[in-house]
């Protein structure tokens, strides 16, 4: 999980939620006061399943410590495979953009010629 959400695009995905969360809990007081809410919701359930299931993951720890190397394993892979989740949603965004720009551009040459 740490090394998922240490990719570039997915800290920066969440970066962009985040502020969009936060911006609109600042704009809006009734949306405020359901987020808090459900903030307080989800960080009791969160604790209470936590001391539950705390024993449960001692007991499959060996297990869990090796699907985590797997798992490790294969995101490296992908990484090198897809080298976007290197780079910012920002980049990738502006990347696409000029993509398409010069390809409506190409097809605008190519229609007037």
């Amino acid at each position: 999980v740490n090394q998922v959400a240490n990719l570039t695009l997915v800290s920066s995905a969440c970066d962009m939620v985040s502020t969009a969360y936060a911006s609109t809990k600042e704009s809006h007081p009734y949306i405020r006061s359901v987020c808090d809410a459900a903030e307080k919701g989800v960080k009791s359930v969160t604790e209470a399943t936590a001391s539950c299931v705390q024993p449960i993951l001692t007991t499959l720890e060996p297990h869990v410590a090796a699907a985590s190397e797997y798992a490790s394993k294969g995101l490296d892979k992908l990484g090198e495979k897809l080298p976007l989740l290197q780079k910012p949603v920002e980049q990738i965004i502006s990347d696409t953009q000029e993509q398409i720009s010069s390809r409506v551009a190409d097809a605008k040459d190519a229609v007037s010629s």
